[in-house]
Order: structure tokens, then sequence, then C-alpha cells
């Protein structure tokens, strides 16, 4: 049985960011490190998984089931180009989150057959944080995800408090945030506000 499925993911590239989001109640990090040896990228997932929890909060590493794994992180999430929903639930187990991401209903049933806990669908609105990405689905995009499937839809990019509503009304169980908390100027009380839009 895998663990429930937060509604919140703030998504971190390292322990100072995650250490605030925690601190602002997120219950999940989700750690994407880009440029680092592995060795570097495992140290600081260590020191992240620990923090979370001790708060009790989950931490999901993006593509590495390998480091997920070594850090003793609650799951992982694959991406479009990473290794296969069905791979990684292998891998990790049935104890542990696994995510994919879909943009489309037949990707999302594809994810959900091969064993995944949640997808992930985006990007919803334009972002900046991340280059090389497709055009919006808007809500109505992840509405089309979340009505063919049964496990949770968590909705990425562009994703601030004042769209959450909208992303809940599209059938989304919760959001997956970057920029929303990482440019704010105090990020744990960006977490807060966003928590306090998604129900608490």
């Amino acid at each position: 049985m895998t663990p429930h499925v937060p509604r919140l993911h703030v998504i971190a590239d390292c322990a100072s960011l995650a250490d605030e989001a925690v601190r602002g109640g997120a219950p999940a990090v989700q750690v994407r490190i880009k440029g680092s040896g592995d060795a570097a990228v495992l140290a600081e997932c260590q020191r992240i998984v620990a923090a979370a929890h001790r708060s009790q909060a989950m931490v999901i590493v993006n593509d590495r089931a390998d480091i997920a794994l070594a850090a003793g992180a609650d799951g992982v999430h694959g991406g479009a180009d990473d290794l296969p929903v069905s791979v990684l639930r292998r891998l990790l187990g049935p104890d542990r989150l696994v995510g994919g991401t879909a943009r489309d209903p037949e990707t999302a049933l594809r994810h959900q057959a091969d064993g995944a806990s949640y997808v992930g669908v985006g990007p919803v609105y334009a972002t900046a944080t991340k280059d090389g990405l497709p055009d919006p689905l808007g809500p109505a995009g992840v509405e089309k995800v979340a009505t063919a499937v049964d496990i949770p839809v968590i909705a990425i990019a562009g994703i601030t408090a004042a769209r959450v509503q909208e992303m809940l009304d599209a059938g989304a169980h919760g959001v997956a945030v970057i920029g929303a908390v990482a440019h704010a100027s105090d990020p744990a009380v960006a977490t807060a506000e966003l928590l306090e839009a998604l129900g608490g």
C-alpha cells in the first residue's frame, strides 16, 4: 500500500529552499537538482530527507530512483524522458510513491496501469522556471486527465495560490510549484498561503 499523496509538492533544488518550504508546512518536497555530480546530489538529498522527516514531511526525488533509495526518500517522480513508471515501481517496491508526467489521458492511464501513485499534469500555465516546455494545457487539459484516471492528479507549472481553486475545480488533487515559493520574498509564508488555498 503506497502512502497518501500530499496535495502540495514544493519543488526544490537545494536544502535551504526545502527547509523553508517545510517550515511553511509543506507536506512534500520534490527534489530536482541539476548539474551536480551524483555524490553531491546524494548528500544534498540526504540532508533534505533528514530535515523533512523530522517535520513529518515527505521527500520525492525527481528522475533518480537510485538517489531516492540511497537517501531514504519517500518516492520518485519520473519525467517524460526518464525511466518508465513500470520500471520505477519495480525498483522502489510497493511502499513508496511513484509519480509520472502526463499531458493527455492516454499517457496518464498507462502510468496508472503501470503502478503510478499519481500523475503530474502540465505545464498548466506558461512558466519561466523550466526551458523547452510544450504549450500550456490550461485547466481544461487538467480536467481531461483528471476525469480519465482514478489516481490523484497533481497540476504543475505556473501555479500560484490564486490559481489553486481553478485547479481543484478542474479535478486536480493538488499542485506542484517552483516559482511561487522559490521566487517569493518569504518562501515559508508563500508555502503556507498555498496550503491555505488548498484547504489546509
